[in-house]
């Protein structure tokens, strides 16, 4: 990797139009903070940057619903999520917002370069309009029934019950959300972007230059790419937003997803003066950390914005999650299913960490995860408290019982093969831990920090101080040789605490400073230069009595969540380990060794008896037009041939496709896909690097063959 002098981080912009919830955390916050603490740290020249996404029709249909101004809005939400992620720890350098001066100067001056330079198209078209209100109308002040699924209230973008991605034309019975009146077309001028003009440079910047990408973000980019790109509107019509800087724009403001990004730069400004050393100097490490849903944004459409502008630093890496489902169901704000930070510290006080432990340890890095409650508790109770907790607790209270409160010395002259191996347990550890941060995996490397305790733990339960101590009478010989054992064992379960302190910092902060205290030392010791050193603790230095790090989770508090949950969203009594999502027409079966105990409720062989299971071969596959997972699938039944969207197009290239043998849920309903029918359901299972690959076929089974 390039030597950089400093790195500039972003986390994505969280639009101001409500609370954040766990999903927005898992998505890039807690990604993002854990590698800012890890860089500063290593005395990294790091700045992590971040704030309020405070335009956009998000924004204004908020305002609408409540009855008050979009300023109103913004006002109230940045103030609740700059709380919120305050409270959970996310050490921004600084957390500004979109409404500020400085970023209307900046996003506007650079709109203006790109227009100078002669770079955009204007473009007259039709655009769905409210003669009542008399305004432009974007796709989500649409709402009405959803082809697919029927829901009444679906919006011009999307329908929310199903997921489905709509255009305004597709509704049936459109209404305008502004008067309920039926939106007519009307021509409107905006000035778009030539992306198509970046697409050969975009192929070898991304597909051949940074090949070291997440395969979830590089094959998100490439299907773009290969679907070739076209013209982008860089404006809108509105009243709520930055003013387009040119004279005949009257009720025109910049396209959020073209002001957004802008964002980073003019956060940038604010903090400090040196502004352009971490946007146009070379030497400069540019990271954004997004979910997703913003790939094409932060991969495509802002680098290719910066290229045009010229003079700034390109992203180095994306690293992308995908997305963090609850209870086996995707977040859904109009529906009230997510669980809400601010509420969350209210009802843990004190647990943030937990949380941030949860969230990382089943991080959506490279697949969609599940967040269930029951989850939530085990991790806390089975590694927070009974392996990390436990062995800190265990260090300090043997301490101060056998060593009168002070770090023993160590008798290396006596260290036996179990002692060594230990102490090479503490060396190694932060290699690992660090080769895992560098590349992004933080769950990896969190899983590092905590097998290093268990360690700690199984040590001192092989060397069992506690026995040799009742070896320490005055008529026993081997009465020193015990008191070097007891001795050596809690001198290196110290050690390996003050270690434990410096690993665990980047992801459980609190914690962190939690062990300072009972150590009775300066924050300079997690510096992560002293990662691995065993002498961190002086022979002889009084230490604190022990704090317990972390407290069990009742099941009364889970059972209380997920009554809120199912109360909020106005649904039936959750079931906690139903965890496993059916989708995109494919069904997968998990091999990942932590989801096997995550089963379904029983079922009947009535039930199971109802699924018709057939085997059969791929003929053709395509692509989805405009759909970056979607492919479309002929495959030969033996008594017909079904076309099937499967969810696959991240995994699998179609020319690879004709031929295979799959496993086919044959009497699934139809379901109409990007406009395509789908009649049934490919069978998938996820390797453990969450691949996805196909349920096996016995290759002498003849198409259409029934599985029993």
């Amino acid at each position: 990797m390039k030597d950089y002098k400093r790195t500039l981080i972003t986390a994505a912009l969280p639009y101001a139009n409500g609370p954040i919830h766990i999903g927005h955390l898992a998505g890039c916050y807690i990604p993002a903070d854990i590698y800012a603490r890890y860089l500063r740290a290593q005395k990294k020249d790091v700045k992590f940057v971040g704030g309020s996404d405070e335009h956009g029709v998000p924004i204004t249909i908020r305002a609408l619903k409540e009855g008050v101004s979009p300023q109103d809005i913004v006002n109230k939400y940045h103030a609740q999520i700059k709380e919120s992620m305050q409270q959970m720890g996310i050490s921004f350098d600084i957390y500004s917002r979109t409404s500020d001066k400085v970023h209307h100067e900046t996003a506007a001056a650079f709109f203006k370069a790109l227009y100078d330079k002669g770079l955009f198209e204007e473009r007259e078209t039709e655009q769905f309009y409210d003669e009542k209100t008399n305004t432009f109308l974007a796709d989500r002040y649409i709402t009405g029934t959803c082809p697919v699924c029927g829901n009444p209230n679906a919006y011009g973008d999307q329908c929310e019950k199903c997921g489905s991605t709509l255009s305004p034309e597709q509704l049936i019975n459109p209404r305008s959300t502004l008067s309920d009146a039926v939106p007519v077309k009307k021509k409107t001028k905006h000035w778009y972007f030539p992306l198509q003009d970046y697409e050969a440079w975009l192929k070898q910047w991304i597909l051949e230059d940074h090949k070291e990408w997440k395969a979830n973000v590089y094959g998100q980019c490439k299907s773009w790419l290969d679907n070739g790109l076209q013209p982008r509107a860089m404006t809108r019509d509105s009243n709520w937003g930055i003013k387009v800087p040119l004279p005949d724009a009257e009720g025109k403001v910049l396209y959020v997803w073209f002001d957004a990004p802008i964002g980073y730069i003019s956060a940038t400004k604010e903090l400090t003066e040196n502004w352009a050393d971490y946007w146009c100097r070379e030497d400069t490490r540019l990271i954004h950390f997004i979910g997703k849903d913003n790939i094409v944004f932060h991969c495509i459409i802002f680098p290719s914005m910066l290229k045009a502008h010229g003079g700034f630093v390109l992203p180095d890496n994306v690293p992308a999650n995908e997305f963090l489902n609850i209870e086996g169901q995707k977040v859904s704000t109009s529906r009230n299913w997510a669980v809400w930070v601010h509420e969350y510290v209210k009802d843990f006080p004190g647990c943030e960490d937990t949380l941030r432990y949860v969230l990382c340890s089943n991080a959506p890095e490279t697949k969609d995860n599940d967040f269930t409650w029951k989850d939530f508790q085990d991790r806390n109770n089975n590694e927070l408290v009974s392996v990390f907790g436990n062995f800190v607790n265990r260090t300090f209270v043997l301490m101060h019982k056998l060593c009168g409160g002070k770090v023993p010395p160590l008798h290396g002259e006596v260290l036996d093969d179990a002692d060594k191996a230990f102490i090479s347990d503490i060396q190694q550890a932060p290699a690992r831990v660090q080769a895992a941060l560098d590349n992004f995996r933080f769950r990896d490397a969190l899983f590092e920090v905590i097998d290093l305790s268990r360690k700690g733990n199984k040590y001192m339960q092989e060397k069992e101080p506690w026995i040799l101590a009742k070896q320490l009478t005055a008529d026993n010989p081997d009465r020193e040789a015990s008191q070097q054992k007891i001795d050596n064992c809690l001198h290196l379960c110290l050690q390996l605490t003050a270690n434990l302190a410096i690993l665990i910092n980047p992801f459980l902060p609190a914690t962190a400073r939690k062990l300072l205290h009972m150590m009775k030392v300066v924050e300079r010791m997690l510096d992560w230069e002293n990662a691995g050193k065993l002498n961190l603790l002086s022979v002889g230095y009084s230490l604190r009595a022990p704090e317990l790090l972390f407290r069990k989770i009742e099941d009364a508090e889970i059972e209380a969540q997920l009554e809120k949950l199912r109360a909020g969203s106005g649904q039936q009594p959750v079931v906690s380990d139903q965890s496993s999502v059916i989708s995109d027409q494919q069904a997968v079966v998990s091999g990942q060794p932590s989801q096997v105990s995550d089963l379904k409720p029983q079922i009947s062989f009535d039930d199971f008896s109802k699924i018709d299971l057939r085997t059969g071969t791929i003929l053709t596959a395509e692509k989805v037009q405009k759909a970056d997972k979607l492919l479309k699938l002929e495959i030969d039944l033996g008594f017909e041939k079904r076309t099937i969207v499967s969810g696959i197009a991240a995994h699998f290239s179609p020319e690879t496709l004709p031929g295979k043998k799959v496993v086919v849920v044959a009497n699934l309903a139809p379901r109409k896909m990007r406009g395509i029918e789908s009649n049934g359901m490919i069978l998938m299972a996820e390797d453990r690097e969450g691949r996805l690959v196909f349920v096996a076929a016995d290759n002498e089974a003849p198409d259409g063959a029934a599985i029993r």
